[in-house]
């Protein structure tokens, strides 16, 4: 991978300073309403976890195992009565504007009481922080707009991202390994839009959304160069749902399949494309590659608090256990060896909590939140009226201009070494998060003894759950490649990385 001279730079070379301080100067930079706001969120989430997540997660587990196409429908309209959909959806599209790290916090303390439940909110943000990353104001504020009107009327309005196909997964996750993926979703420019052909698979909420941002390809031959994001809704003229996976874990949360037959998408439900990069920005390819960077950046940070909370979910029913169960006469909490057990559970825990933080603290300088962070523009989003906004402000948002500004403040003005720096933190944290939860979980059971694999125990449902996080959002191979590529790699000139 690199040469001898590479060994001896890696072993002189130290951190860069701000690749490792992104939370001391955030302290500084951040809002002080935005810690508040957090205590909120996280209080609001408790509530969330006692009153229904915790009573029904036993419960939509079975539903979905006895009937493999079960929809948990009530549980998406009791999150969208709650305003979780627009929660975290700016005030300049409609929601409720709270700051967007505190999602994250929210996440993992849903995930504590229901992995699968916490994705049915999570991945919808998923779709939201897709696009977001475009940049293309005029169809963020169709889109979220919509969600808003959804949670109003009391039918939830859910967005997905269609992205993974059934020959590239992991590999559209990253700009050197797309060349290599097996792409099939082709879009082909025609009058006044593009017309969409192919199938996805393994979209998380996909049978639950109403809109689906699509990653698709002018060029099947050259994915990297050619990449456009279309916005497709429930309704449109070719498409359709296909079947749903039968999952080991998560059964709350369906997987799906999307499929595209000569689905025609207009120019107006565009998010980018190639001509558009060529008008407002830079190439293509550096367009795609920071798009996709904002996206995981964001993500994959929410995938380490879904990582933290299955690993805090264990702990705390193997806490539970060791409280109530007696071996050799006296508690199990009061042997030395169960302590010892118990403290590395709370140790991985509190350690996935920080990666994720941190990484939010990197995002909220450097990526997807450091607009939304600036504090006259956060205090002023606060605590104007939401009809001033709409009326006032929304109609600049339809500009042309508006969309030209925020994509070059996001991608010319973005400073590639800012960019690595939330991938980097993006995908430490996903690895090192989700590893935590597997490792907690399996820990659990190991305390637990054969009560920890009944069915009625939850921590043997938090490790069926658990695994599935190493996979999404890219591998935890994968992240461990991109960490040393945006963290190591660029400081180390001999290093290369994704080589044949």
């Amino acid at each position: 991978m690199f040469s001898s001279n590479g060994d001896r730079a890696i072993l002189d070379r130290e951190p860069r300073f701000d690749d490792i301080t992104s939370s001391l100067k955030s302290v500084s930079k951040m809002p002080k309403a935005a810690f508040r706001e957090t205590a909120q969120v996280i209080a609001t989430a408790r509530r969330f976890n006692e009153e229904v997540v915790r009573p029904r997660a036993l419960e939509l587990d079975r539903l979905k195992h006895e009937d493999p196409d079960y929809l948990p429908w009530d549980m998406v309209e009791e999150a969208n009565r709650r305003g979780f959909y627009t929660m975290f959806i700016p005030k300049l599209f409609g929601g409720h504007g709270l700051n967007m790290p505190s999602l994250s916090c929210f996440m993992e303390e849903v995930a504590s009481g229901c992995t699968g439940i916490a994705n049915l909110i999570g991945v919808h943000y998923l779709g939201v922080a897709t696009l977001c990353a475009s940049w293309n104001l005029r169809v963020m504020n169709r889109v979220m707009r919509d969600t808003a009107e959804g949670e109003r009327n009391g039918k939830p309005c859910l967005i997905s991202l269609a992205i993974t196909e059934p020959g590239a997964g992991t590999d559209v996750e990253e700009l050197e390994l797309v060349g290599k993926a097996k792409v099939t979703c082709h879009a082909e420019r025609v009058p006044g839009g593009y017309r969409l052909n192919g199938n996805k698979i393994f979209i998380s909420n996909g049978h639950l959304s109403t809109w689906h941002m699509t990653i698709a390809y002018t060029d099947l031959d050259d994915p990297a160069n050619t990449t456009v994001m279309l916005a497709v809704r429930n309704g449109m003229e070719g498409f359709s749902f296909g079947r749903q996976e039968h999952k080991m874990g998560q059964k709350a949360c369906p997987a799906s399949e999307l499929i595209f037959e000569d689905c025609f998408v207009p120019d107006d439900l565009v998010c980018f494309d190639a001509l558009q990069a060529a008008r407002h920005t830079r190439s293509m390819q550096a367009v795609t590659m920071q798009v996709i960077d904002y996206v995981l950046s964001g993500s994959r940070a929410g995938v380490g608090s879904f990582g933290t909370g299955v690993a805090r979910g264990a702990y705390e029913e193997a806490l539970r256990f060791a409280s109530q169960a007696e071996v050799g006469g006296k508690l199990l909490i009061n042997h030395e060896w169960a302590q010892c057990v118990l403290a590395e559970m709370y140790k991985n825990v509190a350690l996935a909590r920080l990666s994720y933080v941190e990484t939010n603290y990197a995002n909220g300088l450097y990526g997807l939140f450091k607009v939304l962070h600036y504090k006259p523009l956060f205090y002023l989003m606060k605590y104007l009226p939401q009809q001033f906004v709409d009326a006032v402000v929304q109609p600049f948002l339809n500009m042309d201009f508006v969309t030209w500004l925020f994509r070059k403040i996001y991608f010319d003005w973005q400073r590639e070494d800012e960019y690595q720096r939330t991938s980097g933190w993006a995908s430490l944290s996903k690895f090192s998060a989700t590893d935590a939860g597997v490792r907690n979980c399996q820990l659990a059971l190991e305390l637990m003894g054969g009560a920890g694999v009944r069915t009625d125990q939850v921590a043997e449902k938090h490790l069926r759950d658990s695994k599935l996080l190493q996979i999404y959002e890219g591998t935890n191979q994968l992240n461990r490649l991109n960490l040393f590529k945006c963290l190591i790699g660029r400081s180390v000139p001999a290093a290369k990385v994704f080589e044949d």
